[in-house]
């Protein structure tokens, strides 16, 4: 077992490490492998294929899967290399120590976007953009979206979600107005008054809400394509597992495959389903405990 650490206490040496690591999955091309994984499990509620990483009850052992596979190749470069997490409610400013040039450089430049700061920018040579829905081979960024401010989630918006006693429940999609998983992915609209700039009823909550603070690639399918993805999601799947904690007697949902009648049968996967690409099921990932642990 080992630690997956706040990246606000890592030291100077083991942030360098992690960038190393990352560079050196970037330079063998695996790197782009997983970007390219995430968007092509990027399904949404209205196509027709089978839901297993966004907008679905498997969000997050999905993401706990990638994570690890993620985990795993940088451990292949450094074995002592995890992935840390960040705390959006606490280091929630542009001037946070995640943004310095040390570490994950800092937002784009007026205009494209484009980050000129830290090992990530294009401008030093080391990260090219291959896999995109747009174009431009360089990273973007712009954190809190100056022009039209967005605020990154608060303690309470968590507290709030990891109040909720059920996991999931129908139509088991990007409209469920209650249960955590929604409630940490962040689609539902519930008639919140908007705040941080956003239209109001509030659409982006939490997991979302932190994307679109990011901004630049950290919005499309292809947001691994930033290394913050990386944070944010070991913090989401944190989030999971203090829930699990509060809530012990609560259960994954839907327990049993749904039936063919149902217009989300075949679509989303039970607790016993094998889930792609890798065949493990979701019951199979409930407890990280076996892996890693959370400082």
């Amino acid at each position: 077992m080992y630690t997956r650490k706040n990246q606000r206490n890592l030291t100077r040496t083991e942030k360098r490490r992690l960038v190393d690591a990352l560079l050196a999955l970037k330079r063998s091309g695996r790197y782009d492998e997983f970007v390219r994984m995430h968007g092509d499990f990027y399904v949404t509620d209205a196509e027709e294929a089978p839901r297993a990483a966004h907008m679905t009850p498997s969000f997050f052992p999905w993401h706990r899967a990638f994570l690890l596979d993620f985990e795993r190749a940088l451990q292949k470069v450094d074995a002592d290399v995890t992935i840390p997490y960040w705390d959006w409610t606490v280091d929630d400013s542009p001037a946070s120590s995640l943004w310095a040039d040390d570490f994950l450089g800092g937002t784009g430049r007026v205009g494209d976007r484009q980050v000129m700061t830290g090992p990530f920018a294009y401008a030093n040579g080391n990260w090219r953009i291959n896999s995109r829905v747009t174009d431009g081979r360089y990273l973007t960024r712009n954190l809190g979206r100056p022009s039209d401010p967005v605020t990154l989630p608060t303690k309470q918006d968590v507290a709030d979600a990891l109040k909720e006693s059920v996991y999931d429940e129908t139509p088991w999609d990007s409209t469920v107005p209650s249960g955590f998983r929604n409630r940490i992915e962040g689609w539902s609209a519930d008639g919140m008054a908007g705040a941080g700039g956003m239209d109001a009823p509030v659409r982006w909550r939490n997991h979302n809400r932190v994307h679109r603070w990011v901004g630049g690639l950290m919005l499309g399918a292809t947001s691994p394509n930033d290394p913050v993805f990386w944070l944010h999601h070991s913090f989401i799947d944190l989030l999971w597992h203090r829930w699990q904690k509060a809530h012990p007697d609560a259960e994954y949902l839907p327990r049993t495959p749904l039936p063919a009648s149902d217009p989300q049968g075949g679509r989303v996967f039970a607790r016993n389903e094998p889930l792609p690409p890798w065949g493990t099921t979701t019951a199979d990932l409930l407890d990280h405990t076996r892996w890693y642990r959370y400082e």
